[in-house]
C-alpha cells in the first residue's frame, strides 16, 4: 500500500452521504474506509490509524460524541484529525463536540468544496507536526498574564493557581493570544495558524472556540477581561498586570 496516500475514516449511517463523500475523497486521491457504528468505527480506528476521521454525531451504538471521547483517551491515537458531522446546528452540541477533542465541524448541509478545504488544512497541519514541528510558536516554558498561568511543556493551564482543563485547540489557541499579547490577532491569521486553513473558510469555528475558552479563564465571560473581542477584525489577548507582581515570561 502506498504510504503516501492518505487514509479517511467515513463514520456515517446515511448511505447517501457516505456514497457522496467516497465519491469526492476518491476523486481527490484519498483511500476510504467507512463504518455505520460507533464501535465499528472505535474497531476500524485501532486497527488502521486513519489520518483523519469524519465522524457524525447521531449513530447506532456509541454515538459520535462518545466515539471522540474514547479515541482521545487514547495516547495513540489522540492527534488524529476529527472533523464531525452534524445535522444539529446549534451551538451547544457543537461545542460539545469540540469539548470533547474534535478539531472542527460541519453541519449538514454542507458543501463538499469547503469540506474538502477543511480536510486538506488538518491533513497538512497534522503532517508539518510529525515532520518537524515547524508550527510550534517559540519555545517559552511558562506564560503569565494577570492570573493566569500557561505551562507549555507540561499543557497545563491554570486560573488562581487552580487549574483548567482545555482541549488541544484551546490550549494553542490561548498559548498563540497569549504570546501576541497586546496586538490584534485576526480571525484568518489564527484560521492559518492554529487550523492551518489557508484559504476562504468560515470562521464561526474561531469565535466557538473563543467564546468556550472564555468560559474557562474569564470571571465573567460576558465582559472578558483577558481575551477582548476586537469588532470585525478579531482577537486580542490584554495586556494585564500580575496580581503578584511578577514579571511576564
Amino acid at each position: 500500500m502506498d504510504s503516501s496516500v492518505k487514509t479517511i475514516l467515513i463514520v456515517e449511517d446515511d448511505e447517501e452521504i457516505v456514497g457522496l463523500l467516497r465519491f469526492n475523497l476518491e476523486n481527490q486521491g484519498y483511500r476510504v474506509i467507512t463504518a455505520e457504528e460507533g464501535y465499528k468505527a472505535q474497531e476500524l480506528v485501532e486497527k488502521l490509524k486513519p489520518d483523519l476521521i469524519l465522524l457524525d454525531i447521531m449513530l447506532p451504538g456509541l454515538d459520535g460524541y462518545e466515539v471522540c471521547r474514547i479515541l482521545r483517551s487514547n495516547k495513540e491515537l489522540e492527534n488524529i484529525p476529527i472533523i464531525m458531522l452534524t445535522a444539529k446546528s446549534e451551538e451547544l452540541d457543537v461545542v460539545l463536540g469540540l469539548e470533547l477533542g474534535a478539531d472542527d465541524y460541519v453541519t449538514k448541509p454542507f458543501s463538499v468544496r469547503e469540506l474538502l478545504s477543511r480536510i486538506k488544512a488538518h491533513l497538512r497541519r497534522n503532517g508539518k507536526n510529525k515532520k518537524d514541528k515547524a508550527d510550534q510558536l517559540p519555545t517559552v516554558d511558562v506564560l503569565r498574564v494577570g492570573e493566569i498561568t500557561l505551562k507549555t511543556q507540561e499543557y497545563k493551564v491554570y486560573v488562581k493557581d487552580k487549574q483548567v482543563y482545555l482541549t488541544h485547540k484551546e490550549f494553542q489557541l490561548l498559548k498563540f493570544l497569549m504570546l501576541n499579547k497586546g496586538k490584534v490577532m485576526k480571525r484568518d491569521l489564527l484560521l492559518e495558524r492554529i487550523w492551518g486553513y489557508d484559504t476562504e473558510i468560515d470562521t464561526r469555528t474561531v469565535d466557538v472556540h473563543i467564546r468556550y475558552l472564555r468560559q474557562k479563564i474569564e470571571e465573567n465571560p460576558a465582559h472578558p477581561r483577558y481575551i477582548e473581542t476586537v469588532r470585525g477584525v478579531g482577537y486580542c489577548f490584554a495586556i494585564v498586570e500580575s496580581t503578584e507582581g511578577e514579571p511576564f515570561v
